[in-house]
Parts: structure tokens; C-alpha cells; sequence
């Protein structure tokens, strides 16, 4: 696929999140590349098959002090090759991206892993407004 196919998929996969996040984003940017580095997932402590679908850099809005600003915007990546690598047809990719993006936009607003887990089960329900 080519990655302005896959970013259209993107794209389509933001409007899954939850509008309560969606409506407090901010300051977000959102990039694909093609697959996370073998220093990054060394780093991460992730052995092969493992991967990652995406990635949150930034500083999570609770951890934010009171002069925290005038920086670049925190980023978002989600790696298109492991994506495509596991899913059979795009409207899976669709679903594993928009799971990946809300689990991501979690750790942005700073969330327990507890709840994200909630909020993904949410949405593989279906509940995703």
C-alpha cells in the first residue's frame, strides 16, 4: 500500500477516537513512518516477532507543570509496515490503527494502562462517541 493510502487510513481512523479526546487535543502531531528502528524496539525491550503499531513522545497533560509551554508539539507515530504486516485487509488495518491511536492519545492525557484498556474495549464494542 502506498503510504498516501495508508495516511488516508489514518485519517480515517482519528474520527474513531472518542470525541471527549478528540475535542481536547492539542499541541498533537501525527506521523507515519514505515517501522519503529531495532534501537527503539531494543530499547523499548521488545524481541522480535513482537513490534509496535505506534508510539506517544511527549509529556502527558497531568505531568505538565504550570511553565510548561512554547515547546514543539508532542508526536504520535504509527508504523505502517507492522500494521500492514498483520492485518488481512484495510478495514482490519482501520481497526488495528484506531485501537493504536486511542491507546496512544491515552498516554497523552496520561492514563493507567487499566484505563485504557477500558476505553479499547469500548470501541472493539463499538461505542466509540
Amino acid at each position: 500500500m502506498t503510504r498516501a493510502a495508508f495516511e488516508r487510513l489514518v485519517a480515517e481512523a482519528v474520527t474513531l477516537i472518542p470525541r471527549e479526546f478528540r475535542d481536547r487535543m492539542a499541541n498533537l502531531a501525527l506521523v507515519v513512518e514505515d517501522a519503529p528502528s531495532p534501537a527503539l524496539l531494543a530499547e523499548m525491550e521488545i524481541d522480535p516477532p513482537d513490534t509496535l503499531y505506534g508510539l506517544y513522545q511527549g509529556t502527558p497533560l497531568p505531568e505538565r507543570t504550570w511553565d510548561h509551554g512554547n515547546n514543539l508539539p508532542d508526536q504520535i507515530t504509527i508504523y505502517q509496515h507492522p500494521i500492514e504486516d498483520d492485518c488481512e485487509d484495510e478495514d482490519e488495518m482501520v481497526a488495528t490503527i484506531g485501537e493504536t491511536l486511542i491507546h496512544e492519545v491515552g498516554h497523552y492525557f496520561g492514563l493507567s494502562e487499566a484505563e485504557i484498556e477500558s476505553i479499547e474495549e469500548r470501541y472493539w464494542r463499538g461505542e466509540t462517541s
